[in-house]
């Protein structure tokens, strides 16, 4: 089975689940996502925008939970060299995708 053949309200149920966890593990930072799987929470609320025809902003806050804002505020800590570096690395291996 491909990725097509899903139909849409399992796919969009596992989304949700997905973001929903994302929500919950506070812990598990962007730039920790980035390094590992070469997108983040900012990246999925994107292409949340982009899908749905919405703002940036909009589809962030739908990933979120809240404002971009409010969870950096909240949740994020500083990068440190090393984080940078996985991030950096990873995100070369997004090309042509």
């Amino acid at each position: 089975m491909s990725i097509e053949q899903i139909d849409d309200i399992a796919a969009a149920a596992a989304f949700r689940r997905l973001v929903r966890h994302l929500q919950h593990r506070t812990d598990a930072q962007n730039i920790d996502l980035m390094g590992l799987a070469g997108f983040c929470r900012n990246c999925l609320g994107d292409w949340v925008a982009e899908a749905a025809g919405i703002d940036k902003a909009v589809g962030r806050e739908a990933v979120y939970g809240m404002p971009y804002a409010d969870w950096k505020a909240a949740h994020q800590s500083e990068a440190t060299p090393e984080q940078m570096a996985r991030m950096d690395a990873s995100l070369k291996l997004n090309a042509g995708h």
